[in-house]
């Protein structure tokens, strides 16, 4: 089986079976909805997914290894992911 996820830089079958399971099937699927909608999409599934899902994401978007993400952008993906946390405020 051809799976053009996992020909991309970081996502491996694992990776690649969360992401289908919640609807992501191509690079332009990914694009379109970005690596934080796409992590967040995945834990609302219930898999248990490290934030190194999400720089693997943002890593395949960009065609680089997730660990040479600039520490600023990693910064700013899980500024976007606490963002939009429930507040635990009552």
């Amino acid at each position: 089986m051809n799976d053009e996820l996992q020909s991309l830089k970081n996502l491996g079958k694992t990776s690649a079976q969360w992401l289908h399971a919640v609807g992501i099937h191509s690079t332009t699927d990914l694009r379109r909805l970005g690596a934080v909608d796409a992590y967040r999409a995945v834990q609302a599934r219930g898999f248990r997914a490290s934030k190194v899902l999400l720089y693997a994401i943002e890593g395949a978007l960009l065609d680089v290894h997730w660990n040479d993400l600039p520490p600023a952008r990693k910064a700013a993906l899980n500024g976007q992911i606490d963002s939009l946390k429930p507040s635990n405020k009552s």
